[in-house]
């Protein structure tokens, strides 16, 4: 199965989105990548320091300052019909998830071979730590178990 379409699954399941919101948000770590690394089954440190470099970029140029317009589209304007707004809030939210996407098919790419066998926690434990960010053991077993 594909990393989006299993991404998809997912983020169906109850308490996923919660939990990747909280880890995005409050320990500043990039939901795509971490599904990734779960869906990736553990790869090897030498492809998620690459996945962490090339998603840091693509987080920081891309996703943060659509996720920002799409944030502040949520709260009326002065003079700004509210429908027009909500409008284009949905446009930019469609854009926002495309972009997500873009970064998932190149994350995908670089895992030719899924090692297999690494449980949730431990993936995102790694995840975590390649992104730069030691995120709180609680969080990160959170998602896992919300992903289980």
């Amino acid at each position: 199965m594909s990393l989006w379409d299993w991404t998809l699954e997912a983020y169906a399941r109850p308490g996923v989105p919660e939990a990747c919101l909280a880890l995005q948000d409050e320990h500043d770590l990039n939901t795509s990548f971490l599904l990734w690394a779960v869906w990736a089954e553990g790869p090897d440190a030498a492809v998620l320091a690459q996945a962490a470099s090339a998603g840091k970029t693509w987080d920081a140029r891309v996703l943060k300052p659509i996720r920002e317009v799409r944030r502040t589209l949520k709260a009326g304007f002065p003079a700004i019909d509210d429908g027009g707004r909500e409008g284009l809030r949905e446009d930019v939210k469609s854009v926002e998830l495309r972009a997500e996407r873009v970064l998932m098919e190149t994350l995908e790419a670089l895992t030719e071979d899924r090692r297999g066998g690494t449980p949730a926690l431990t993936a995102l434990q790694a995840a975590s730590r390649a992104w730069g960010v030691r995120a709180p053991d609680d969080a990160l077993a959170r998602l896992a178990g919300a992903l289980s």
